[in-house]
């Protein structure tokens, strides 16, 4: 990541997403800057669609989006869980593979009924990441992507009811409890090395802090 993006000067930040648990996650990462922020959902707009072949273009797509509709900087983020023996899948689609409901429990037995077809019985074959693409975008036009990935195993059944999404079905390496058993300190929250949060988007939002703010 280049040192030359353009940083924050204050004021309103958007953030581009309508996602109640991303957007959980995010403001409890930018709110302790002091910056002011703003949700798409609250400002009751529209949801692009998302036409991006990768986790950046679409994370691109949303955040210009909703900085061109408000003048305002627009921070957003484009995710998702990626199995290795599904060739990536559910990739950037990891939201469909969840239906018109949002049902992630479905979901994850999509991903878990694929692997199975694939014959992914054993830990060595059931390997995946998390993949977080921030875009911090201007009305102006200009817009730069911070992107963090966290790999791990994908186990079954699901275990915990923290986080969202497909925390319940990974665990993240060298670690004993998925990211549904995990706290928001544990998954996100920085660690007492001084590193980056054990999340992607945690990764991802290190290299926006570092760069932008």
């Amino acid at each position: 990541m280049s040192n030359l993006v353009r940083r924050l000067t204050g004021g309103k930040l958007v953030l581009a997403s309508h996602n109640a648990g991303k957007l959980r996650e995010i403001r409890d990462l930018v709110v302790p800057h002091g910056i002011e922020v703003v949700s798409a959902a609250e400002l009751d707009l529209p949801e692009p669609e998302e036409t991006g072949t990768t986790f950046a273009a679409n994370a691109k797509l949303k955040a210009l989006a909703s900085a061109t509709a408000t003048g305002f900087p627009a921070l957003s983020d484009d995710s998702g869980l990626s199995v290795d023996c599904l060739d990536g899948d559910p990739g950037i689609y990891s939201a469909r593979w969840a239906g018109p409901d949002k049902d992630f429990s479905m979901a994850m037995r999509n991903v878990q009924e694929a692997m199975l077809a694939k014959g992914a019985t054993e830990a060595a074959k059931r390997g995946g990441q998390f993949v977080s693409a921030l875009c911090l975008a201007y009305p102006d036009g200009e817009a730069f992507v911070f992107e963090g990935i966290i790999r791990g195993e994908i186990v079954w059944p699901p275990r915990g009811t923290q986080g969202f999404g497909y925390d319940p079905i990974f665990l993240p390496e060298n670690h004993d409890k998925t990211f549904g058993e995990m706290t928001p300190q544990e998954k996100h929250g920085p660690r007492p090395d001084g590193e980056p949060g054990l999340s992607h988007r945690a990764r991802a939002f290190a290299l926006f802090e570092k760069y932008a703010l």
